[in-house]
């Protein structure tokens, strides 16, 4: 079991001078934040195809036992949405554009479903079978890429199981059917928390829990206040040895199975430099580690122009 406390993306104008200090070359940005935070999400890689080469040096910008989630493309999720065999081809482009070579430090693949997407269980069944669930099922997979892919890379000589974990924004998968079928596929439902009435769900679906901060004022902004944040540890230690709180929102009637879950725990509040700040406050409560090295985090936030926190939400 392993706690894993971080941020959505590091490559903000905002946080310039604010969590990064002043004059450090952009360049090392990603060096300074994955020393503050014990993951990242990447989040280029839902726009586009990354490459070999940004995949290797984010490795070796990162220190040892870092780990990377990765954004899976929105031309599968947002567009294609798997009607067809269409997502075939375009899966194998994204494991074949060199996600493999961030080797060890490579952890969940996040898939987010946008707001207008409804739920599908022929269309979701789909594409949860689509997905490998092993290193060696993607290099197979990414056998099958296509000319979009200009520098294949696929040559990774590690092997292990591969984690997915799926977030939806439509109310119509507040259905006990949802959680089933991704049990069924190993898939973890993130527990996605905002203000902006997007469905809210805790039921444990997998081996591990993924968890994602969305601010509590307006979407993507508002610091977490210092309850939130304690009730937030308080849920992550909880699963984290495999129970679920008492007071748990869950659309299925079954429980999970009782097991240690390692949780990985994002917060996307980025656009009002929240993020690093409430990520370093809570990896203090599970942690006891002030991590960010150089001058204070602590000291750079309070330094900066930001809104009052808000209460704690009680979903």
């Amino acid at each position: 079991m392993s706690i894993h406390i971080g941020i959505s993306g590091w490559r903000y104008a905002g946080w310039r001078g604010v969590f990064y200090p002043k004059g450090l070359a952009q360049a090392r940005e990603l060096a300074y934040a994955s020393r503050a935070v014990d993951t990242i999400e990447i989040n280029g890689s839902h726009y586009s195809l990354q490459t070999i080469g940004s995949y290797r040096s984010w490795y070796e910008a990162t220190p040892e036992h870092f780990v990377f989630s990765v954004k899976g493309p929105r031309y599968l999720t947002h567009m294609l949405r798997f009607r067809d065999d269409s997502a075939r081809p375009a899966m194998a482009n994204f494991f074949a554009s060199g996600v493999l070579a961030l080797e060890e430090k490579l952890g969940p693949f996040l898939w987010q479903f946008p707001p207008n997407f409804p739920f599908d269980a022929t269309r979701l069944e789909r594409f949860l079978a689509l997905l490998p669930r092993t290193i060696e099922d993607a290099i197979a997979l990414a056998r099958g890429h296509d000319a979009r892919v200009k520098a294949p890379w696929f040559g990774t000589k590690r092997r292990g199981a591969l984690r997915h974990a799926v977030e939806v924004r439509h109310p119509s998968f507040c259905v006990e059917v949802f959680p089933e079928i991704l049990r069924r596929h190993e898939a973890s439902l993130v527990v996605s928390d905002s203000v902006a009435g997007w469905p809210y769900f805790e039921d444990m679906t997998a081996r591990f829990v993924y968890i994602r901060l969305h601010g509590t004022q307006t979407l993507y902004s508002g610091a977490y206040a210092e309850p939130a944040l304690d009730w937030w540890a308080e849920r992550i230690r909880t699963w984290a040895r495999g129970d679920e709180p008492s007071d748990a929102k869950r659309v299925a009637a079954k429980p999970a199975e009782k097991m240690a879950r390692d949780v990985f725990c994002y917060f996307d509040n980025d656009r009002k430099v929240e993020a690093p700040f409430d990520a370093a406050r809570l990896k203090e409560r599970l942690s006891g580690d002030a991590a960010p090295p150089r001058e204070s985090v602590r000291s750079r936030r309070d330094g900066a122009s930001r809104p009052a926190a808000a209460a704690p939400k009680s979903p």
